[in-house]
């Protein structure tokens, strides 16, 4: 953790892609399969994948979920809230995320630290230049991006091909509502013994249910290609 939190902070970007999002995002969509091969750095936070390595390949992955990741990020002595730039959901959560920032963490958002992203094509090249001017305008070094899992990967990319300086872009999908209890709470426990899934699925099964069965599909693309890429895209 130590060591991905340093190499965080030099810039560029970091992607945190979740099972279901290598299951079906990462053979399908090219763009999403390039800002996952191009990202700085890329943490494993699936624990399908995780499990499966170490069983059937006898290697083990340290897996480090975007929950840990962030928590142990906003807890670092010398994290500069200042320089802080957050893309939310939507307002309801940008509210929810944003009090619990100052009440529980000390991070007092100004209200142009923050963004409000619209909804997003769910496949293909993004842009938004809306947000593109706001993030020139101020120049944070860190964005945290608090979107769908195959969408902040693609947006990452965008920011990260169009800023003129190197921050720390950083898709941390549902960390913080987590945190803010936008969603449901899981224990770091449960997130080490890989069991953030089961949490969720308890919470909102009709939702979740269906995302992780999907997330299936990874064991068999594992079992196919091994170490090489599995993007079908021609």
């Amino acid at each position: 953790m130590e060591e991905a939190i340093k190499r965080c902070r030099d810039g560029g970007l970091v992607v945190i892609p979740s099972g279901p999002g290598l299951a079906c995002d990462l053979p399908n969509d090219q763009v999403y399969l390039e800002s996952v091969q191009s990202a700085d750095l890329a943490l494993p936070d699936s624990g399908l994948m995780s499990l499966w390595w170490f069983c059937f390949r006898l290697e083990r992955i340290n897996r480090i979920s975007g929950y840990a990741f962030l928590k142990a990020m906003l807890e670092q002595e010398n994290f500069d809230q200042g320089a802080s730039f957050w893309v939310m959901p939507d307002e309801s959560q940008s509210e929810a995320n944003r009090r619990w920032l100052k009440e529980d963490m000390s991070i007092d958002l100004e209200p142009e630290d923050i963004y409000v992203a619209p909804i997003y094509d769910r496949q293909g090249p993004l842009s938004d230049p809306v947000l593109l001017k706001s993030l020139k305008d101020r120049q944070p070094s860190y964005i945290f991006v608090n979107l769908g899992s195959g969408v902040q990967e693609r947006l990452g990319l965008y920011l990260k091909d169009n800023l003129p300086h190197n921050p720390s872009i950083i898709g941390s999908g549902a960390a913080l509502a987590f945190l803010s209890g936008q969603q449901v709470f899981i224990p770091m426990w449960a997130d080490k013994l890989f069991l953030g899934w089961l949490f969720r699925c308890l919470a909102n099964p009709r939702r979740f249910i269906p995302r992780y069965l999907r997330a299936w599909k990874l064991v068999w693309l594992l079992f196919r290609h091994g170490r090489e890429c599995p993007s079908t895209i021609t």
